[in-house]
């Protein structure tokens, strides 16, 4: 058993070591490489171990990396700086003209995707003579249809593309991912019969006024907060360490309180990344802020994407449900499909979109180890066919 400080080394000498070969000898963005790489060590230890049995690398390597909550490690640690420092570095000028673009992919968006791929899923697998609850085929819509911020950051950093086109797919995938995990959980509290009390509609929409308004209203006060508190002085070690200690501490808050922590995170970096160079930090200042925050972007975006190549080491398929995932990869890139064309098609009226926005968006919708941690923190139920289904068709090993 590992040590906390030893797994961290593990997974920072292997994030830097697949980091340089990706670099070096292969090309691809930083993020989808270390993705591949990590997916290619596990399939170069599956055939190590199918080929030579007397070695035993596939299992020491799969139990060490069962020591990694996943789940915990991305919703209650990696989510928070990452969400901050991709909103730190949106122009909320450039953005707020693209607010009804986004702001409705964001919400009726998910809501359509979530929809569905809840009723299509809910459908195969009554077909298949699976008895799966509408409830928590919903749970599974929820849980996919949010993009990873991430992943469609990192994304965008490697490619050009039109600068509209740029803020609907950088405002979207920072906001559906506060407003999709609390529509997970609002659909997770529905399908267990728990949480606040959200067994019907008002219920499932006060849940959803705490979470989302609750959240957007904390990291507005602590973000404007932590503002005018770097005003007063010019320090740039003090105000990173107070940046530090707003990610931190509205993140724990917004746990404590029921609100959103990812709504929090990206409205409190847009507040602090607009009006803090306005007339709150120094030109020294905003060099040594923002560029930790970069760096803290880069380091943990390249670890998510190591471990959510290594995850195929801890995780094994379902043969029952086997054909289930090609059913499920139709319905949810359909699903995207509708929720960004019917919100393009309404408002092409009154906003310029560039050609090839539906597609561009469409095919750019990247899913991430948001979506796999969401899946992750599903508890045990009774019902033996719920969880494997609603885990994405796959289970712990």
């Amino acid at each position: 058993m590992l040590s906390p400080f030893e797994l961290i080394s593990v997974l920072l000498v292997l994030t830097a070591g697949f980091a340089w070969t990706n670099h070096r000898l292969i090309g691809l963005p930083d993020s989808v490489g270390l993705l591949v790489m990590g997916l290619a060590a596990s399939v170069l230890l599956l055939l190590v171990e199918r080929f030579f049995p007397q070695v035993q690398l596939y299992e020491q390597v799969g139990v060490i990396l069962q020591q990694v909550d996943f789940q915990r490690t991305v919703l209650e640690g990696m989510l928070a700086f990452l969400l901050f420092a991709g909103a730190l570095h949106v122009d909320l000028s450039a953005l707020r003209e693209r607010a009804w673009a986004v702001g409705s992919m964001a919400t009726i968006g998910i809501l359509l995707s979530t929809l569905i791929v809840g009723l299509g899923f809910w459908c195969a697998a009554s077909l298949a003579g699976i008895n799966l609850p509408l409830s928590w085929a919903f749970v599974f819509g929820a849980l996919i249809s949010p993009t990873d911020p991430v992943a469609v950051l990192g994304t965008l950093k490697a490619v050009r593309v039109p600068k509209s086109l740029e803020l609907d797919m950088t405002g979207e995938s920072l906001f559906n991912d506060g407003v999709g995990v609390v529509i997970f959980t609002i659909a997770l509290a529905v399908a267990a019969g728990a949480g606040h009390g959200a067994t019907g509609f008002s219920g499932a929409a006060e849940l959803f006024a705490i979470e989302a308004i609750g959240g957007a209203l904390l990291g507005f006060a602590a973000g404007y907060i932590a503002y005018r508190v770097m005003k007063q002085i010019d320090n740039f070690s003090v105000e990173v360490l107070i940046s530090l200690g707003l990610v931190m501490g509205t993140y724990a808050l917004a746990a404590r309180l029921g609100t959103s922590g990812p709504i929090a995170m990206v409205v409190a970096g847009l507040l602090i990344g607009n009006r803090g160079p306005r007339d709150a930090l120094s030109d020294l200042t905003q060099r040594y802020l923002f560029g930790f925050w970069t760096l803290v972007d880069e380091i943990l975006n390249a670890i998510l994407f190591l471990l959510i190549g290594l995850e195929v080491l801890v995780l094994r398929p379902d043969v029952l449900f086997a054909w289930l995932p090609a059913s499920a990869i139709l319905l949810v890139l359909l699903a995207r499909l509708a929720a960004v064309a019917l919100p393009v098609w309404i408002l092409s009226r009154w906003t310029v979109f560039v050609p090839g926005t539906i597609p561009v968006l469409t095919w750019g919708g990247l899913r991430g180890g948001i979506s796999v941690a969401l899946a992750l923190s599903i508890p045990e139920v009774e019902e033996n066919e719920v969880a494997p289904i609603c885990r994405t068709v796959w289970r712990p090993g």
